[in-house]
Order: structure tokens, then C-alpha cells, then sequence
């Protein structure tokens, strides 16, 4: 199978985050390094799948990093030149073949046409392409090797 072998896929936006973050360069790399309060604001025809969010909540957001790049494969970890390069699915690098990002948040407060987070680290404007309930604590998955198989 190659990328452009695969069946279509449809990715669209459920809404969009409102934030005082406002360049690439003011974002924090992650969010529990400066993270600020945002509001994800939910298109009108996904609305009803707000239904059972509460303050307090937390949720995994799914978001489309609409200004990376695609064509990278390879970078240095957190952007420092003078750490050795690293495939691009061994970092949590904005840049990447699809340029989908993870921020675990808390909601602070539900309103008809959105929701409240905090902390999140992503530029005002990004699409949002998911909202996913945190529950319960991950379990380990066992670690098969090589040479256990």
C-alpha cells in the first residue's frame, strides 16, 4: 500500500480554537509549559455533540496543524539544532505527513456554541477535528520484542 493508494479520506473541522496565542513563534511546545485558557468554538451542525460535556472534564482535542509542514520527516527534537535528528513518529513535532495534534485539556465551562479549556498551546484559529472524554487512567500495554515473538 502506498499513501495516495488509500481509500479517500474525509477530515473536516468540528470547530476552531479561540486563543491569545496568535504566532508559531508565542506557542508553547507543550502545554503544561504555558498553556493558556482557550475557547473551542463548536460549527453550528456539530453542536449537538456537546451534549453530556461538563467544567471539569477532562478531553483529549484532536486538532488539524494547519500551518506545518507536510514534507519533513525527519527533525530535531523541540527545534534545537544541536540535538541529533530524529524520525518525525519518535517526537511530538508539529511537522509531519498529517499534521495532527493531541493536547489533553481541562473544560473550565460549557456554553451553547462552545466550550472553555485550559491549558492549551495552539495557535487562535486552528481547526479542531475531534473532541474526545478522558476516562479512567491508561492501562500498560505489555511489551512484546523481537525476539519474545
Amino acid at each position: 500500500m502506498h499513501a495516495h493508494d488509500s481509500a479517500d479520506m474525509d477530515v473536516f473541522p468540528v470547530g476552531v480554537v479561540r486563543s491569545s496565542i496568535l504566532t508559531k513563534e508565542d506557542a508553547p511546545k507543550m502545554e503544561h509549559e504555558g498553556g493558556v485558557e482557550a475557547v473551542i468554538e463548536i460549527l453550528p451542525e456539530f453542536r449537538e455533540g456537546m451534549l453530556g460535556l461538563e467544567a471539569g472534564q477532562q478531553v483529549v482535542l484532536l486538532t488539524w496543524l494547519h500551518l506545518s509542514r507536510r514534507d519533513l520527516l525527519q527533525v530535531h527534537p523541540r527545534g534545537d539544532r544541536t540535538r541529533p535528528l530524529q524520525g518525525v513518529f519518535n517526537t511530538r513535532s508539529p511537522n509531519r505527513p498529517n499534521p495532527i495534534g493531541l493536547h489533553v485539556t481541562n473544560i473550565v465551562r460549557v456554553a451553547p456554541d462552545g466550550i472553555a479549556v485550559h491549558p492549551l498551546e495552539v495557535l487562535d484559529g486552528t481547526p479542531i477535528i475531534d473532541i474526545k472524554p478522558l476516562r479512567g487512567t491508561p492501562s500498560p500495554v505489555p511489551v512484546e520484542t523481537q525476539a519474545e515473538a
